[in-house]
């Protein structure tokens, strides 16, 4: 295998793992070694996009697009991206030219499908149409991809369906709170918890099935009484009384009374899982979790050798991972919630199975620290590093700052690669956690001073240079950075004006009427510069036209 499938395939394991940093990195140091392989920016894109920045994906899917045009993939990539911006009219374009090199794709298709309607709810003269129908918002379906309780939905295309008839019908809303999924997009849409934040919603489980009766028709207004089964057997009927004092009973909180009436209720009808189950909620309450965890074991061995509902199975095996919750055995948990969804897939329980990965993933990510490991890692990274293995060395680097994250200087050495490999945005990237781990750390803002000039960004590696020298006055790497920033900076105003007119965050602030008044006070009396400091916001837009070159204080 050569180095770039390796990187590639790596990539992939570590965006499968929703590990998006490591991804990018991976796929960045493949980019550098093949920089025409049109999959790899396909899968930097997608990288970027999970991890929340939607311009970057949008770049590398452009770039995609570039180096295969005839690449049905790269034009989904690039409408996802634009409909995550808000550019939806762009994103249908891009779907639509994609759809033409690869016509049944149905992910372009189901793609297209999302944008379009968002683009129906787009404009509206009501400020209160969203919330009167939170269906109409035209970022719904941004906040349902977002949110780990809906993403799954999304990819079934029963609930699209149910989605869009809502959209198009809003009144529709009330015949669909029986299913389930409703209330958890609802929950998503309006930014609320309509479902009570406990472990078991409903601690007790439901009367037997029915043996003979038939389930009441969707016509029948009113169900009429229970009538008693005629199949069931005295003692059965014995064990349904049982079970309704131990109902009683345990709405009253008198777990022990109870405990009694269920397991009078298991002894005159052992084969029905429903009191098992129920025995183990008392458990659960009692906080006995050790015991419930056995009663729901063996709920689930009666069930299945009795062929019982396979919701009730799916029930023992949640609350034994409820108990495991409690314990605080993730993965343990998310063991027996896996099952649970096996028996009867619910989006609460995919819901708490997200979570679970999120708890587990910062248990090892603890667990994983070691600072003897990661000198060890580092020292193996700068010997790679002198011998100009640079990507090598990243992969040591990368190790030394999962075994100590909190040091600053691993991330300096690691920008020092990125440099070497000319991925500036994630040096950049990494000389900024430097400097915000420890704002003293001198060599993090001469790294970043560097890289900011291996940009061609002159006045903000000035900048950098000057926080340098802060530190240190007499530093000759920080003055001599300096000196050649000021002298690139001075030599070529067109050329330092072209680039400031294009960063939006400068247009934005020229834009400003409020702004253009100030700079043409600092003109006619650069002393009223010192009232306008004061205030924190105009501080920060004239430190950016500082740095961007346009300005300067003398």
């Amino acid at each position: 295998m050569d180095k770039v499938t390796e990187l590639k395939d790596k990539g992939n394991a570590a965006l499968q793992s929703n590990n998006c940093d490591e991804a990018i990195q991976c796929y960045t140091e493949a980019i550098s070694l093949d920089s025409k392989n049109h999959v790899l920016f396909s899968n930097r894109s997608a990288a970027y996009a999970k991890a929340g920045s939607y311009q970057k994906a949008l770049e590398d899917a452009e770039k995609t697009v570039q180096l295969k045009p005839d690449w049905a993939k790269g034009y989904s990539r690039k409408g996802s991206a634009l409909a995550y911006l808000g550019r939806f009219e762009e994103s249908v374009k891009a779907y639509e030219e994609g759809l033409k090199y690869d016509p049944n794709n149905a992910q372009m298709k189901e793609g297209l499908a999302e944008v379009q309607a968002q683009m129906m709810g787009q404009f509206t003269d009501d400020p209160m149409a969203s919330f009167k129908s939170p269906f109409k918002s035209p970022d719904i379906f941004i906040k349902l991809r977002n949110d780990p309780r809906t993403a799954e939905m999304l990819n079934d295309p029963d609930c699209l369906k149910l989605i869009n008839s809502l959209q198009t019908n809003p009144n529709a809303l009330s015949d669909r709170f029986n299913d389930p999924r409703m209330i958890t997009i609802l929950s998503v849409l309006l930014g609320l918890n309509l479902s009570a934040e406990n472990d078991d919603t409903s601690p007790m489980d439901v009367d037997p099935p029915n043996r003979s009766t038939p389930p009441p028709t969707k016509s029948t207004p009113t169900p009429p009484p229970p009538t008693e089964d005629p199949s069931l057997t005295p003692q059965q009927k014995q064990a349904q009384e049982q079970k309704e004092l131990g109902n009683a009973a345990y709405k009253k909180k008198d777990f022990e009374k109870a405990l009694e009436h269920y397991n009078k209720a298991v002894e005159l009808d052992p084969c029905e899982i429903t009191y098992l189950n129920n025995i183990a909620a008392v458990y659960f309450e009692q906080k006995d979790y050790k015991r419930c965890i056995e009663q729901c074991e063996k709920a689930v061995e009666v069930g299945r050798e009795n062929r019982a509902d396979y919701k009730l199975i799916a029930k023992a095996f949640s609350r034994i991972g409820n108990c495991y919750r409690k314990l605080e055995d993730w993965k343990q948990a998310k063991v027996f919630y896996e099952k649970s969804m096996s028996e009867h897939r619910t989006p609460e329980v995919k819901t708490v199975i997200s979570q679970l990965e999120t708890k587990i993933k910062e248990e090892e990510r603890r667990a994983y620290i070691d600072p003897a490991k990661a000198e060890e890692a580092k020292e193996k990274g700068n010997d790679l590093f002198k011998k100009g293995d640079y990507a090598e060395a990243v992969k040591y680097y990368t190790e030394a700052i999962r075994r100590n994250p909190d040091d600053p200087k691993y991330y300096s050495n690691r920008a020092a690669c990125y440099t070497k490999l000319a991925a500036f945005d994630l040096g950049l990237k990494d000389c900024d956690e430097c400097v915000k781990l420890d704002p003293k750390f001198i060599k993090g803002w001469i790294r970043k001073g560097k890289i900011l000039q291996g940009m061609q960004q002159q006045s903000k590696a000035i900048t950098a240079y000057q926080k340098a020298l802060e530190i240190d006055p007499n530093n000759q790497e920080a003055l001599e950075g300096y000196r050649s920033c000021s002298v690139a900076a001075n030599s070529n105003p067109e050329e330092v004006r072209k680039r400031a007119m294009g960063d939006p965050e400068v247009q934005a602030i020229l834009r400003d009427p409020a702004m253009r008044l100030i700079l043409e006070q600092m003109q006619s009396d650069p002393k009223a510069l010192q009232d306008h400091l004061k205030n924190p916001e105009i501080a920060a837009k004239i430190q950016k036209l500082l740095e961007s070159g346009l300005i300067a204080i003398h």
